[in-house]
């Protein structure tokens, strides 16, 4: 196994307990700073995520380290100690951020498990202890297993094009297919308003020694047509049991031109929601539009001007080639004979 992660994604730099306060890495200024986030409540974590703090898979990591911190505070007596005040801290973290079911359904689970531990009144901290570290090695587990199935599709001097950060199993797709002797570039689109390709991706990819190149929202289409890319890649945000993928905005259209261009589009999902069947079940996640009227902090428009920003695209399982899930690569429509 390939364990050396770049610095975003070691688990003490997503997020981590210092004393009686929660740490989240800044994701927004990085690589210029390596800040974090002090949260002394769970409303102040909760705010972190809603202002972007972190993002893509980060809001899991800091679910599961919500709960520990949370126990602490109840064995402190900072906090009442009820299930009912461990499930609405809960329920605060999956407001912050609607679109992200893998994070709701990991602590809809655990809630599950910890009104068990409330009932039998044993240890808190060392019980949530025991659960979240359960938790977290499962997912370790499968994002080195998803990394070793995309390294699979990738083929020496292959370049890849990809949306936004897509975190542990695309990264580890590239350090597996290096560690095989392939020469692997990337295409990495900026990602507006909050630059996730340029922040994270990008940097991530050169601290692995990966060749990677940034690229504005608008010109995957450009490469394509020059025949520059042999593959698209990304993260999901939800995967419904129809194949529908949700992503980051902008996705969509890259979707739309690899289908054109004949270039194979893979998602990567560690968890379809099975309680997802298709779009009318999805929430989707409507930002403000002054987000997108600002970049670095700094405006690019007058102040007059409307603006909109739709967080998400969603991709119909028409445009996805395959799907990279801990089962298997799968086409759209065995998404629900696998997980249901």
């Amino acid at each position: 196994m390939i364990h050396e992660l770049p610095y975003v994604l070691r688990p003490e730099n997503i997020c981590h307990l210092e004393s009686d306060s929660l740490y989240i890495g800044d994701r927004r200024v990085f690589p210029f700073e390596k800040r974090f986030e002090r949260c002394e409540t769970v409303e102040q974590v909760a705010s972190a995520l809603r202002q972007m703090v972190t993002q893509g898979g980060g809001p899991l990591q800091v679910a599961l380290t919500m709960l520990r911190f949370v126990a602490r505070l109840m064995e402190q007596g900072k906090l009442p100690f009820s299930f009912q005040e461990m499930e609405r801290s809960a329920n605060l973290l999956i407001e912050a951020r609607p679109t992200n079911t893998t994070m709701k359904r990991t602590l809809q689970q655990l809630l599950f498990q910890l009104q068990i531990v409330f009932a039998q009144k044993t240890s808190l901290v060392e019980e949530v202890e025991k659960l979240v570290g359960a938790v977290e090695q499962h997912y370790d587990q499968i994002y080195h297993t998803m990394g070793m199935m995309g390294a699979s599709l990738l083929e020496d001097g292959d370049t890849v094009l990809t949306t936004c950060f897509a975190e542990h199993t695309f990264l580890l797709s590239l350090a597996y297919a290096k560690k095989e002797g392939k020469h692997i570039s990337v295409l990495v689109s900026e990602t507006r308003p909050y630059l996730q390709g340029a922040h994270l991706t990008a940097p991530s990819l050169k601290e692995m020694g990966i060749d990677a190149k940034i690229i504005t929202d608008g010109m995957g289409a450009h490469y394509l047509f020059e025949k520059r890319v042999n593959m698209y890649m990304t993260a999901s945000d939800v995967v419904c049991m129809d194949g529908t993928v949700v992503n980051k905005t902008g996705t969509l259209a890259n979707a739309i031109a690899c289908n054109y261009f004949h270039v194979p589009y893979y998602a990567f999902c560690i968890s379809p929601d099975t309680t997802k069947d298709g779009l009318k079940d999805l929430k989707m996640e409507e930002r403000d539009g002054g987000e997108v009227k600002k970049c670095m902090g700094h405006p690019t428009t007058s102040e007059d001007i409307e603006a909109l920003y739709p967080s998400f695209d969603i991709v119909p399982s028409s445009l996805v080639q395959g799907i990279v899930t801990p089962k298997g690569v799968l086409a759209p429509q065995h998404i629900k004979r696998s997980f249901s």
